[in-house]
């Protein structure tokens, strides 16, 4: 089972990421579905494993808060852009939320994360795309705001890959004080 723990992102902000959906050839738009923004990658784990991380995900108390998304910008790998994201504000809670998730994952026997926390959501994977469309369809969108939003619980999602998208099935949602 390969797992995640993330923020199922609210209708008011979903409608608000469609807008983006415009034309940007080379993009393949996540499905709407997939929208989240992922506070822990967790990766493939057996049953046992997965149990203990829904125990320690279980008595991880957080406190509701706010979010914003904010501007857009791209993941580069190997010199080429590979995805579109939507960023999100950063602020001390979601901070704290995310540092007691990774500190519940470590609890339940998983590797401390290595690479830094970068809040966003992804809302495309790039293919061959126009070096000069890119960074057009980004300028024409850098003002890109939505929220904010009151987030009121996290969510353990499993994900099976697939030809087109992942699949990402929220398992359970713990809810934030």
């Amino acid at each position: 089972m390969r797992l995640f723990v993330g923020i199922d992102l609210p209708h008011e902000l979903r409608i608000e990421l469609a807008s983006l959906r415009t034309s940007l050839p080379g993009a393949r738009w996540v499905p709407e579905e997939n929208w989240h923004l992922t506070l822990r990658f967790v990766g493939e784990v057996t049953p046992n494993q997965a149990e203990d991380v829904d125990l320690a995900l279980a008595t991880l108390r957080g406190k509701r808060f706010a979010l914003t998304l904010t501007g857009l910008g791209t993941h580069t790998r190997n010199g080429r852009e590979v995805a579109l994201w939507a960023g999100v504000e950063r602020s001390p809670a979601l901070e704290h939320l995310q540092n007691k998730v990774e500190t519940a994952m470590q609890r339940a026997g998983l590797a401390p994360e290595r690479k830094r926390f970068m809040p966003h959501v992804t809302v495309a994977r790039l293919d061959i795309i126009s070096e000069a469309k890119l960074p057009a369809y980004v300028q024409a969108h850098n003002l890109f705001r939505a929220g904010p939003v009151e987030i009121d619980h996290l969510t353990l999602f499993s994900s099976q890959l697939g030809k087109e998208a992942a699949v990402y099935t929220p398992e359970v949602a713990y809810p934030l004080g």
